[in-house]
């Protein structure tokens, strides 16, 4: 989803009404990093969400002032790993450059993502809007994947470990040496300890 909003009095006005207009300006967000998206992602229609509510959010937010522009784009791409799992990733960009060009641009962050994990895509989408500031005044294009449910504390579904990155599970642990310190000779009651070094009893 994009939205724009070019007649803030500041930068942080201009965001919160570029918020309003994408509909999230009543929930609590938490922005998302890295390119993977959970197990399952699909795209549905927008929905309001309630007063207050927790989204996870990959956003892009680009900023211009007094009649320059600004874009912010995002995009995601459906994906089959060498392995054969399906997976989502997304891309996000922000720029000073026009529709079209940051389209481009974005579109080639999503390639060079795709290109790092060995992804084969299946399907994908992008979504760019542009901002003109209005005279005196700051303007705001936002870009957002919002995952209003993604926030379900444990119970959101992950994927296989790729076995290029991690250890092999099965390895069979190593047997641990214990190396113990020898027993200290016995004294009898009143006997001295000969001083042959650092003693470290308790």
């Amino acid at each position: 989803m994009t939205a724009i909003a070019p007649w803030g009095e500041n930068a942080e006005d201009a965001f919160d009404q570029g918020l309003v207009e994408l509909g999230l300006g009543d929930s609590r967000m938490i922005q998302a990093q890295g390119a993977m998206l959970p197990l399952g992602f699909s795209v549905i229609p927008p929905k309001q969400l309630p007063i207050g509510s927790l989204v996870e959010c990959h956003i892009a937010s680009s900023y211009a002032w007094n009649g320059s522009s600004a874009s912010a784009g995002v995009a995601y791409a459906h994906c089959i790993t060498p392995e054969d799992d399906e997976c989502s990733i997304v891309a996000t960009i922000s720029t000073n450059l026009d529709y079209e060009e940051t389209v481009l641009a974005l579109r080639r962050n999503l390639q060079r993502k795709l290109a790092s994990r060995d992804l084969e895509v299946t399907s994908f989408d992008v979504a760019v809007d542009e901002v003109t500031a209005g005279q005196d005044h700051h303007g705001v294009a936002i870009a957002a994947l919002i995952l209003p449910d993604s926030l379900s504390m444990g119970t959101t579904r992950t994927g296989p470990v790729r076995g290029s990155f991690t250890r092999e599970s099965e390895e069979a642990p190593k047997p641990r040496v214990q190396s113990k310190a020898p027993a200290a000779p016995a004294l009898r009651p009143g006997q001295q300890k000969k001083n042959s070094g650092p003693d470290f009893s308790l």
